[in-house]
């Protein structure tokens, strides 16, 4: 037993602790939230967009937000990450980890458009038609009526796709990033150790995804409870 425990000190210092490689790790998480956070506003905004179009009469509008939804939807986030920065984003001066979280962006919209479309659908055709009896307009209706209580309903299945885009980030070292998942490649490269760098990432990742599940599930639970007033 004594000699398992020199043996576990021995590795972990060598791979987090000798020449300061925990600072990867740091720098990594930095680097994964950074992206995370940003993915997810242009994915809603995005995905906001995509879902009006979806949801439009307009026949062109449809057209383009199906051709979108399918298309990203259809191919890998890998290959749609590497097409943005090698090929769109090629001549282009902006920091690796923005041209990231705008491929994981779009990537993330056309599934958040499906959760907001699917929302504003689960709401009664009736409360529409109340918001129109009252003398508001299909802007004001939608905006002021429809929108806020879909938000309470797709706010789980949002939650869910804010964990998972945080969990594709893993991704990001095909484009030169260092994030916690290449800081652990990097470290694992260093020492030729496999287990204790790869078990730190992967405590990492759960410890992230386990405090952002706490926090979201307090706001739906305030969500819930000012909807029981």
């Amino acid at each position: 037993m004594t000699e398992w425990i020199q043996n576990f000190g021995s590795t972990f210092y060598k791979c987090f602790i000798k020449e300061d490689r925990y600072k990867l790790l740091l720098s990594g998480i930095g680097v994964t939230i950074k992206v995370s956070l940003l993915a997810v506003v242009i994915g809603i905004i995005i995905g906001m967009i995509i879902a009006i179009c979806n949801l439009s009469k307009h026949k062109l509008l449809k057209i383009i937000g199906g051709i979108y939804t399918d298309v990203i939807r259809g191919t890998p986030s890998v290959t749609q990450l590497m097409i943005i920065y090698f090929v769109i984003f090629a001549s282009v001066h902006l920091d690796k980890w923005i041209i990231a979280a705008i491929a994981f962006g779009i990537n993330s919209g056309a599934y958040v458009s499906e959760i907001i479309r699917a929302g504003i659908m689960s709401i009664d055709k009736g409360q529409t038609e109340a918001g129109r009896s009252l003398g508001l307009n299909a802007y004001q209706t939608m905006s002021r009526i429809v929108i806020p209580q879909a938000i309470k309903n797709i706010f789980p299945a949002l939650c869910n796709e804010f964990i998972v885009l945080i969990k594709e980030t893993a991704i990001v070292g095909y484009v030169g990033l260092m994030d916690i998942q290449k800081a652990g490649d990097f470290i694992k490269s260093a020492t030729f150790i496999a287990f204790m760098p790869l078990i730190g990432t992967a405590v990492i990742y759960y410890v992230l995804i386990k405090i952002l599940t706490l926090i979201l599930n307090r706001i739906e639970a305030a969500l819930r409870k000012a909807d029981a007033r």
